[in-house]
C-alpha cells in the first residue's frame, strides 16, 4: 500500500495494546502499531458505569476528544480542584502535562469518546492514587 493510501480501520481491527489507565480502555484506530504512518494518534476512549479512571497525564501530547455517548466528569489540575461536564455531542481539550481523570456518573451507561492526540504515539503517564487530597 502506497503512503497516499487512504486507510480505513475497522473496529474489529483496534489496537487494544495502547497504554491504559485503570478503569478505562483505550483502542488505536490511527497509530504505527497498525501499520499508519501518521504524526497524529487516533482512537477510542471508554470508561464503564459507575467506574473513574486512576489520575494521570499525556505528558508533551495535547489531546483532542469528542464525546459520542455518555455523560462524564473531568476532573484535573494540581490537586484536582477542578471539575467539568461534558456529555454527547460535546468537544474536550486536555492541555499537555495537566493532571486529570474521568469519572463516570452514570450506573447504567458506559460513555465513550473519539480521541485524538497530537503525537503518533499515545503518553500516558499514570499518578499515584494519593497524588490528589
Amino acid at each position: 500500500m502506497s503512503a497516499s493510501a487512504i486507510r480505513i480501520v475497522s473496529p474489529a481491527e483496534f489496537d487494544r495494546g495502547t497504554a491504559q489507565t485503570s478503569g478505562s480502555e483505550r483502542r488505536a484506530a490511527i497509530a504505527p502499531a497498525l501499520g499508519i504512518a501518521s504524526a497524529i494518534w487516533g482512537g477510542l476512549f471508554e470508561v464503564e458505569p459507575g467506574s473513574r479512571t486512576g489520575i494521570h497525564h499525556h505528558g508533551e501530547q495535547e489531546t483532542i476528544a469528542y464525546v459520542l455517548s455518555g455523560v462524564c466528569e473531568i476532573r484535573w489540575g494540581i490537586s484536582g480542584e477542578s471539575v467539568a461536564r461534558a456529555e454527547a455531542g460535546d468537544f474536550i481539550h486536555v492541555p499537555a502535562f495537566l493532571p486529570h481523570m474521568e469519572i463516570n456518573p452514570s450506573k447504567l451507561e458506559p460513555f465513550r469518546w473519539v480521541v485524538v492526540r497530537s503525537t503518533a504515539t499515545p503518553i500516558v503517564v499514570n499518578l499515584p492514587d494519593d497524588t490528589w487530597p
